[in-house]
């Protein structure tokens, strides 16, 4: 691009700016380019996908004091989205088109890989030789390639090795996801990080619990009674009671099936006694 077409591209795109309420920041370094071509054609008609280089979206934000916000999440190669959607559907849209990556030799695995018994498509020849290299159990059966028995081939955390990586892309098995995600967003003036926009459903109810479970225990440690904890503290009381009437012999109905069934076992003691002297 000549430097009259940046000037031009940078003056376009700041104009396009305006029309939109939200602009968002997509890092695109590590992401397939079909992951990235099917996110922007996610956000046709509405919204606009504006790829260059990291200088160029530097000079595109940098006339706008709001957009400027934005300048810290840019890290390597970036995307900015400008959309009229909230940031947080934006995120949803972003990142809800994961896609599956086959393994590469030298690749750390992120879960355990399985290998399950069982037919395969592959046809009989080299194929069983190099399964076979990689650690599989396979036999020919029928004219068949069939895998012997099921096994964890990789574990989690482990190297995959490239004789692996050659099987596991035989037998279409993609141990690898990667998805869309924004590093940042401006709505309205206002930046939303990533930590925000990542906040769902999922995650508020797990907090909710997490902080109910605390809040519960510190009000029993310090037996201040809410209707959370009433029933528990009730019970113990009672029990506490009918321990202390038990040991002061208080005659009254509980105490006296207690104190009934403690002089029932220890008549049967004095009695197997008496029967052990005779």
């Amino acid at each position: 691009m000549l430097k009259a077409e940046k000037v031009e591209f940078v003056k376009k795109t700041r104009a396009e700016l305006k029309h939109y309420k939200t602009v968002g920041v997509m890092p695109i370094e590590a992401v397939p380019d079909r992951l990235v071509q099917k996110i922007r054609n996610g956000m046709k008609p509405n919204g606009k996908f504006v790829i260059a280089r990291k200088n160029l979206i530097f000079k595109i934000l940098e006339g706008n004091e709001s957009l400027k916000k934005l300048e810290p999440q840019i890290q390597g190669n970036v995307a900015l989205i400008l959309t009229n959607d909230d940031p947080v559907d934006l995120y949803k849209k972003v990142s809800g088109s994961p896609m599956k990556l086959g393994a590469k030799p030298n690749q750390i695995s992120p879960s355990d890989i399985n290998i399950e018994a069982g037919e395969t498509s592959i046809a009989p020849g080299q194929a069983v030789t190099d399964l076979k290299t990689a650690g599989i159990d396979v036999k020919i059966d029928k004219g068949k390639v069939v895998i012997s028995k099921s096994k964890v081939l990789v574990a989690k955390g482990a190297k995959i090795t490239t004789p692996v990586a050659k099987a596991l892309k035989m037998l279409d098995i993609m141990p690898f996801q990667v998805q869309g995600r924004l590093s940042g967003a401006v709505y309205e003036n206002l930046l939303f990080s990533e930590n925000v926009l990542k906040i769902n459903q999922e995650v508020i109810l797990e907090e909710l619990a997490r902080n109910f479970s605390e809040a519960n225990a510190l009000t029993v440690a310090i037996k201040f009674v809410t209707p959370y904890n009433a029933t528990m503290f009730i019970s113990k009381a009672v029990n506490e009671a009918v321990a202390l009437g038990v040991d002061a012999k208080i005659y009254e109905k509980e105490i006296v099936e207690k104190l009934l069934g403690i002089a029932s076992a220890q008549a049967t003691g004095v009695n197997s006694l008496v029967k052990k002297e005779e």
